[in-house]
């Protein structure tokens, strides 16, 4: 399956999740809003701090989503390659094999080189 496809299919599932569950989505929602737009950090830098996080928790989804994300902020292959080398750093082998499939995502969603 695609990584485009993988994230529509995470984002159909949490579709149907926040409808069982509203209060709680808004919740989280409202949460994730704060933490991105206050302190000094650019929304760029906090998502880079995410994907690793999702790295090392190894939430193929979460790092699906932050690839997404990251790429909306004008991030490039080679900052991205910057945290993935620290991701490893800290993480080991599975950082590793996650850290591959944030690449393999990132380059998928990325546009064609010209």
């Amino acid at each position: 399956m695609s990584y485009k496809a993988k994230i529509q299919e995470m984002r159909g599932e949490i579709r149907a999740m926040n409808k069982l569950i509203p209060q709680a989505a808004t919740a989280f929602g409202d949460l994730s809003k704060a933490a991105k737009d206050v302190g000094p950090l650019s929304v760029k830098e906090k998502e880079y701090i995410a994907l690793g996080i999702a790295i090392s928790q190894r939430c193929e989804p979460c790092i699906n989503f932050h690839i997404e994300a990251l790429m909306r902020t004008g991030a490039t292959r080679e900052e991205l390659g910057d945290v993935l080398a620290m991701s490893i750093q800290m993480g080991g082998g599975p950082a590793l094999m996650y850290a591959a499939h944030a690449l393999a995502c990132w380059d998928e969603l990325a546009p064609p080189a010209a």
